[in-house]
This record gives structure tokens, sequence and C-alpha cells, in this order.
């Protein structure tokens, strides 16, 4: 069992990789390997898409390896292969990003990605630190996971999806605020849960031995 964690130089993997090796060798995950290789990626049992920064950025990022990018979409797309997008990972899933301009996501999930506006001034843009998860609808990668689990986040966009049968989970910044999205085969998570303790190394372990 190989699980890919896609390394496009848009973000610094090395608690990714840390997170993941280790709920691997707790949960009999397989190996788990951070890759900017094609190949490596079109032969993965399981691929993960982390992303730290802007949108345009890191979809221009994406595209701009055409093999890395095209075994990516032949992995989830053709394959069926469990997936999991880490903060602008999970966005990219989206049909549209609206950050700083109009960019094409992957469309996996319809939706678009729109800037926090919390009801309340006081509340800062970025949206950072814990927050507690609210479960909109069961998921296997949930297991052990509850209402007022809390997660860590750093954003400043999230997710507006489509049809609320996407949207697993949310946060409350003053509003809804999307934290988990989740269709077939594929999983986005709005947080960082190699950085979200017991809460996010749980849901680590539970996507190494999901089977869709």
């Amino acid at each position: 069992m190989l699980t890919a964690i896609i390394d496009y130089e848009s973000g610094n993997l090395h608690s990714a990789e840390k997170a993941f090796q280790r709920m691997a060798h707790e949960v009999g995950g397989g190996t788990v390997v951070v890759t900017g290789d094609a190949d490596v990626v079109a032969r993965a049992d399981r691929v993960v898409l982390p992303g730290d920064g802007a949108f345009p950025a890191c979809a221009s990022a994406l595209r701009g390896q055409s093999g890395l990018f095209d075994a990516l979409v032949e992995a989830v797309e053709v394959k069926g292969r469990p997936f999991l997008g880490i903060c602008v990972g999970m966005q990219l899933m989206a049909s549209w990003g609206r950050e700083y301009e109009d960019t094409k996501g992957l469309d996996w999930i319809g939706g678009e990605v729109v800037k926090i506006t919390p009801s309340d001034p006081a509340l800062k843009v970025p949206h950072m630190g814990w927050n507690d998860l609210v479960i909109d609808h069961p998921h296997p990668v949930l297991e052990g996971i509850k209402t007022g689990d809390h997660a860590y986040f750093v954003h400043s966009y999230h997710f507006r999806v489509a049809d609320a049968a996407d949207r697993i989970a949310h946060v409350d910044y003053g509003g809804d605020v999307t934290a988990i999205v989740g269709r077939g085969t594929m999983l986005g998570m709005q947080f960082h849960p190699e950085k979200s303790q017991k809460t996010g190394l749980t849901l680590i372990g539970n996507f190494l031995r999901w089977r869709p």
C-alpha cells in the first residue's frame, strides 16, 4: 500500500510527511512518500494533495507540471484512488477559485472558493487557530470524530459548495465556514490535520484505512 503526498513546491511538507508516516505505522497503512515524480503518483494506492498560499499560484504550480498533473487526474478521476486534499489542496477540488482572480479548479466537487466574511467584525481574517468541528454528514473517515472536536485552521478563503450533500463538516466563524468536503473517493479538509493533534491524527489514520 503506497500513499503519495504530492510535492509541487506549494508548501512545507515536513509536518505532513511525519504525521502520515506515524499513522501509517500505527494503522498498518503501508508506505508514505513525498514525491514530485509522476510515475510514483500514477502507481500510488492513495493520493494526498497539500497546498499553502494563494489559489491561483497553487493551481498554476500544479498545472505547470504536466506529467504530475496528468498523473493526479488519472489516479483520481480514472482509477478512483482515494484522494485527500489539504488546505489549498482541498480548495483546488472546487470548480472555481475567486482569490485575486477567477481561476479554474479541478471541478471535482461543484462550488467556488470565496473569501470568509464573518458577520462579527471583531473576528479577524485570516481565520487562524483552533475551531470546533460541526459534523454535517457521516463519513467513514470521521470514525471516532464528533461535533466539538477541534482542528487547526489558517486561511482567508473557504469552499462554498454547490450541493450541501458534499459538505461533510463545517465550523462557525461568524457564519458557516466549510471544514470538510467529500464525494465518492475524494475528500478535502480545509484545516491542517497534521497540526490538529489527536483529531487530525485520527482523521489521517482513518483515511489511510479507508476503502471507498
